[in-house]
Formats: structure tokens, sequence, C-alpha cells
């Protein structure tokens, strides 16, 4: 059985979609899983198991461009027994119904009748995590999810582990906090600068070191959060952001003792290297999309206006994140201490 999926367009939820994977292969273990994403994914997905290849798909976020979709749709015909759709766009259905795959199995959503011929109703209140939306397409409609849910795991090649290492200088002498202080979502996941530099401080002064996660975007961030500390601190942490590649990144993360991140992408790859990891939450709510690892401390206020899920705040105060105090987080790291995680 050859199985094509259409992959989201977030790094969080292309590394949570491995659940569906896993259950695929938990009901078809022969079966072959390809998965069709943008470029950039292909790290995440090259360190999934599950995975036969990563088809890059080469259009952006939102763009139809209709002919490309039919050219890649034609490209794929004959080769696939069941498409699976993550994204509830309709633009998404397009490449599965060009390929004329047989079996087309999505939710419900921007009039994809037709495109689909497996096409299913969510109920949120029965599936209320992203994971069961996703596991729920690998079963018939109806059917209750086994349990105990899979948990994405990513595997690292001590290899590429190793070469990243040593492009960065970077050396593991002593224990390593990873801040991944960034959210493409926008400012209300973005946990306060200020706040990140004094936890990177509690921890130096313990005699680790700091690395700082993050796309491009992100760098200017991290400068901010080395810039608050004082010299001969601030030589203890190295800023990361947008320095490395993806594939770069999740190596250099799999090393991190610990991880303090905000609601984002990086944040559920640290849950699927198993690091021990506080994730800081603001405008969002860990009810629908929290880091599925075992070693997991979640801080939040739960102030009356959260979660909003906007992505700035609608009163200019940010007061969920603002009020958050580091005291909070450093304790968090404290009863993660002592916790040893192997490194797979």
């Amino acid at each position: 059985m050859k199985i094509l999926i259409v992959g989201p367009s977030w790094v969080g939820d292309m590394v949570m979609a491995q659940t569906l994977f896993q259950c695929l292969k938990q009901r078809h273990p022969q079966c072959e899983i390809d998965v069709l994403a943008p470029e950039w994914s292909r790290p995440i997905l090259e360190r999934m198991p599950e995975v036969r290849q990563a088809l890059s798909f080469p259009l952006g976020h939102g763009a139809l461009e209709l002919a490309t979709r039919r050219r890649i749709g034609k490209s794929l015909a004959g080769q696939y027994d069941q498409a699976i759709l993550l994204p509830n766009s309709l633009k998404s259905a397009l490449v599965p119904f060009f390929a004329g795959i047989p079996k087309r199995t999505g939710w419900r959503g921007e009039f994809r009748y037709g495109l689909l011929n497996d096409v299913r109703t969510l109920d949120k209140e029965r599936y209320p995590l992203m994971i069961e939306r996703f596991m729920a397409l690998a079963y018939e409609p109806g059917l209750d999810l086994p349990k105990p849910y899979p948990r994405p795991s990513l595997q690292i090649d001590p290899v590429t582990r190793e070469a990243a290492l040593a492009k960065f200088g970077l050396s593991l002498d002593r224990p390593v906090l990873a801040l991944c202080p960034g959210a493409e979502f926008g400012e209300s996941k973005r946990w306060p600068s200020e706040h990140y530099a004094q936890v990177a401080e509690a921890k130096i002064r313990e005699g680790w070191q700091v690395w700082l996660f993050g796309s491009k975007n992100d760098h200017a961030v991290g400068e901010d959060i080395r810039a608050r500390l004082i010299p001969g601190l601030r030589e203890e942490s190295v800023n990361l952001s947008g320095g490395t590649s993806l594939a770069e990144a999740i190596d250099l993360m799999s090393c991190a003792d610990s991880v303090v991140s905000n609601d984002s992408g990086l944040m559920h790859v640290a849950a699927a290297l198993n690091r021990p990891l506080v994730a800081v939450y603001g405008s969002t709510s860990p009810g629908f999309t929290p880091p599925l690892a075992e070693h997991v401390e979640i801080v939040r206020l739960g102030i009356e206006c959260s979660p909003c899920f906007d992505r700035t705040c609608r009163f200019g105060h940010y007061n969920c994140l603002r009020q958050l105090m580091p005291q909070a987080v450093n304790e968090a790291l404290q009863r993660l201490q002592g916790t040893v995680v192997e490194v797979k």
C-alpha cells in the first residue's frame, strides 16, 4: 500500500503529523508513506523513520497556480493507493485529484466535494487535539483512537550532529540550556527578552552555557537577550538564530540538557527530540497543540483575557506574558533538572 500525505505548512504541525504516520504504520506495517510538503520541511521528514521520501512542493503558502498543481498531480499519477490531506484548503486537494489517486481522504472544508471521495466531518469536541484530528484520518470514520497516543520522535544521526557542533565551534563540556524566544505566529506568543535574559543569567551562574535558536527573524531578539547579560556571562551564550539551517538546528537542539521555548515550531521539535522542556504560553493554549513529550513543564498565567489566539494583544499590554515572571520558569527548570534523557 502506497500513501501520499499532503503535509501542513508549519514546523510544529509537521512535527505533530508524525503521529499520523505512526498510526498508518501500526495499521499497515508494510505501507510506504511519501509526504508532499514545502522544501523547508525535508530535514524534519528525513528524521522520521516512517517516511519513505519527502516530495518537494514548489508553491508558497496560499498560491493557487492551477497549472503547476495539475503538472505535479499528473507526474504522480498511478503511484499511490490513497492520499491523506492534512490541510483543510481546496488548493491542497488539487494535486491528489489531478493524480487520480483512488482514495482521497480529508476533513470537510472549502467545498472540496468531488476533489475528495473520502470526506470526513470533524467533531471538534471528540477530537480537541490537533494530533487526534491527524490520527483519525488513519482509521475508518467513527472508530475510537487507540491509546496511548504515539508521540513524535525525531531520529538524529550522530555524524551530522558532530558536524554541526564543529561548524559552529560548540562544545558539550558544560550543560546546555537552549532558548527559543521567537514565534512566527506573532508578538502575542513571545515571552519578553528581559525575562529570557534572567533565565539565561541564572543558568550561566550555575555553570551552564546558553544557545539561542530561531530563524533570521529572531536574530535581533537573540542579540537583545545577550546584550542584557553582563560581560563575563554574555560570553557563555551564543546566538544561533538565523545562522543554522533547520537541519543543523534540530541536530544541535538534540544536545540540549534543557529547553525553554515559546509556543512555536521549535517547541515541538524540542519535544520530539525528548528534551526536558519548559513551554511558555501566553495568548495560546496547550489544550490544542501541547508539546508531546514525557519531561515537559507548561508555564502560563491563564489571566482573564487568555487564551485569545490573537497575533497581537487587543489591549496592548501583553500581560499574559509580561506578568509571567522568570522565577516561574526557573522553578520549572529546577523541577526538570536531574532528568537524564538519552539522545536518540
